[in-house]
């Protein structure tokens, strides 16, 4: 998959984890197992997507195809991290997920106006 496609992907599943923080409430207990098998289960796959995508980018970047710093790379990756959790356990107030969101937003938007 390409940068372009992996970004284009990432940022249809940020959308969706905005809808799940959005319309859920807070699980009842924090440390129940089937929450966490549930929450494992939708995340992995993201997880493995960000990785490639992270290498990739900084690969991009390398190049200076696109105007974007290494860092904000891989602070993206760890915010988007951070998003996936936050989406599922609602354990953040609303004004700081959305910063988080802006902020990944910003630079997958930046690195597909570059690309």
């Amino acid at each position: 998959m390409h940068m372009k496609e992996q970004t284009i992907e990432l940022k249809k599943h940020l959308q969706l984890l905005k809808d799940n923080y959005e319309a859920n409430d807070p699980p009842e207990d924090k440390k129940d197992m089937t929450f966490f098998m549930h929450v494992k289960s939708k995340t992995e796959p993201l997880y493995a997507m960000l990785e490639t995508w992270e290498t990739d980018a900084l690969e991009i970047v390398k190049q200076r195809k696109v105007n974007v710093h290494p860092h904000q790379i891989t602070s993206t990756r760890e915010n988007m991290e951070l998003l996936l959790m936050h989406s599922f356990y609602i354990d953040v107030k609303r004004k700081r997920y959305m910063e988080l969101n802006h902020s990944v937003l910003f630079i997958f938007d930046q690195l597909l106006r570059d690309l």
